[in-house]
């Protein structure tokens, strides 16, 4: 993981792009029209998943919170066309669980409406969100089903919860070809001595972990970890909960942001 900005590399969507696009993921209740596509000027920054060489773009959407609306809710097609702005400008990653309310039938409905070749870009990981091996399958099968799909890209178990016993159930769809990547993921510190355990003696493609600039602790131990392992990590919280937002409102920009394209 580089960990030191540098000058933006030939890319569709810059830092400021994504800014304003997340930025109006999570502001769409209170905006109707739909967000423009912006045009590509060049290939989107990737990085390789260790465990298999493939190529993946750095950029990526949650779905906790936003995606939790009932199906009649008038901001669903501006989450449809800011989905579609994602994949459109080269990002992959969608992240959804079955925890986050109605997010994963909304997510599937808004897969629905962005054409088939756009839509099919998108790398979906989910999450295994509960205790017990037949309440994680059941869940599991409700999630292809609510999502919509016949194979997850990636499959998680969420939080660390009964990791063991998912993780097997996570294996055999991989074997029967429903799940692509294995992960565990965690958004507290609480959970981090169990999570390195499992970075270290379990066979898996990705973690996931809380990481922003005022919460940095996953690089004390967690993030070099992952390096040791060949692991892909998936950063969530990148904005703090939007504590980053806050403190930055109201502020001017430095003048190192022109650097950055900010």
């Amino acid at each position: 993981m580089t960990k030191t900005l540098r000058k933006r590399p030939a890319m569709g969507l810059t830092r400021s792009e994504f800014l304003r696009q997340s930025g109006a993921l999570a502001a769409s209740a209170l905006v109707a029209p739909a967000l423009p596509v912006f045009a590509a000027t060049g290939p989107v920054l990737k990085r390789p998943i260790p465990s298999s060489g493939e190529m993946i773009p750095v950029i990526g959407s949650g779905t906790a919170v936003i995606f939790d609306t009932d199906a009649q809710n008038a901001r669903i097609p501006t989450l449809a066309e800011s989905m579609r702005t994602l994949l459109a400008g080269g990002g992959a990653i969608i992240d959804t669980a079955p925890t986050y309310g109605q997010a994963e039938k909304r997510l599937g409905e808004v897969l629905k409406m962005i054409e088939q070749p756009i839509r099919e870009r998108a790398f979906i990981a989910t999450k295994i969100s509960t205790a017990g091996e037949q309440a994680g399958i059941d869940q599991v099968t409700q999630s292809f089903a609510d999502i919509g799909v016949s194979r997850f890209d990636l499959l998680q178990v969420h939080n660390v919860r009964d990791t063991d016993t998912h993780l097997k159930t996570i294996r055999r769809l991989r074997d029967q070809g429903k799940v692509r990547y294995i992960g565990i993921t965690t958004s507290f510190e609480r959970t981090h001595l169990e999570f390195e355990r499992i970075m270290r003696t379990e066979k898996i493609d990705f973690i996931q972990i809380d990481y922003a600039l005022d919460n940095r602790l996953a690089e004390q131990r967690i993030l070099p970890l992952a390096q040791e392992r060949g692991l892909a990590v998936i950063i969530n919280l990148p904005f703090g909960r939007n504590r980053l937002f806050a403190k930055a409102k109201g502020r001017q920009l430095p003048d190192f942001a022109k650097e950055i394209d900010c």
